[in-house]
């Protein structure tokens, strides 16, 4: 059984094209899957029908896994076993009538713009790493990246002079994003002054690197962002993700189009901005509801 797990995880690599994580994702949830069947004695997978597959469903479910995770648990059994279908390993789908839950989605926690200029007041500019912080936050918050695009972001992908950075996102897919003059700005002063101090004489084709002169973590940035966050007295849950948020419900709240937010943000289907919408609408009834005198 799992060497057709093997077959079906390079098929995602080599076909489909699918980053690292994504696979290594689809990887867990198949791996429990199979512990699961194991556990019953089920050592082929013909010998699965729909109540082994409800059966594994609702274990999860009793061990409190989220309707969200839930749903991505079926989403990968169903890829996997309609590849064993069509490359003729299995007759018969098992999940073929399975559909997903309908998942409530979430608000995003946005920042209002007076929140987004204290955080990006806290970081000393005067010290080396302080002007690569504020750099960091200027383009979070001027180009909507994701934290593991903003670390990985390396010199050749940023283009000053014309005001743009070539992003690689989810499913190794490049995108161009414009930076805004103050990302531009902060980007280039920590690259004249600062970041060859970090440096001390390394050589790093990394644009953000530590006082070490290795890379900025994932992990690194949120700290620092929770650390700026708790000094600009923000109350909200703040993560790099809620820049990204901002970034994009303050264009929209200005007048961007949907699709130029879609393509800011690399993502591959309109429906997922389009609760940006929701976020700006929420915020307007807000603001109508606080200052108009008769609501």
């Amino acid at each position: 059984m799992e060497s057709h797990l093997d077959l079906y995880l390079d098929y995602l690599t080599v076909e489909r094209g699918l980053a690292v994580n994504t696979r290594a994702s689809y990887s867990a949830d198949l791996v429990k899957f199979l512990s699961y069947l194991n556990d019953r004695g089920i050592d082929d997978w013909s010998q699965i029908r729909f109540p082994e597959v409800m059966g594994f469903l609702s274990q999860a479910q009793e061990l409190g896994l989220a309707p969200r995770s839930r749903a991505r648990l079926l989403s990968t059994l169903r890829g996997f076993f309609k590849f064993m279908v069509r490359d003729s390993h299995l007759s018969e789908n098992p999940v073929a009538n399975l559909t997903s839950p309908r998942l409530r989605r979430h608000l995003p926690a946005v920042l209002s713009v007076t929140e987004v200029e204290r955080l990006l007041t806290q970081p000393n500019p005067d010290l080396p790493l302080g002007q690569r912080d504020v750099a960091m936050l200027e383009v979070l918050y001027g180009t909507g990246l994701r934290v593991s695009e903003l670390t990985t972001l390396t010199l050749g992908r940023v283009n000053l002079e014309v005001g743009f950075l070539v992003v690689m996102g989810k499913g190794s897919k490049e995108r161009i994003v414009p930076m805004g003059e103050a990302a531009i700005e902060a980007v280039r002063s920590y690259t004249l002054k600062s970041r060859p101090r970090l440096l001390k004489g390394r050589v790093s084709e990394v644009l953000f690197v530590t006082n070490r002169g290795s890379a900025m973590t994932r992990q690194g940035f949120w700290k620092l962002l929770k650390k700026y966050g708790r000094q600009a007295g923000i109350q909200k849950p703040l993560t790099p993700h809620t820049l990204r948020h901002s970034f994009a419900t303050h264009l929209l709240e200005r007048g961007a189009d949907l699709r130029s937010v879609q393509m800011m943000l690399g993502h591959a289907d309109i429906s997922t901005t389009q609760i940006y919408t929701h976020v700006a609408r929420e915020r307007l009834q807000k603001v109508h509801q606080k200052y108009h005198p008769r609501a």
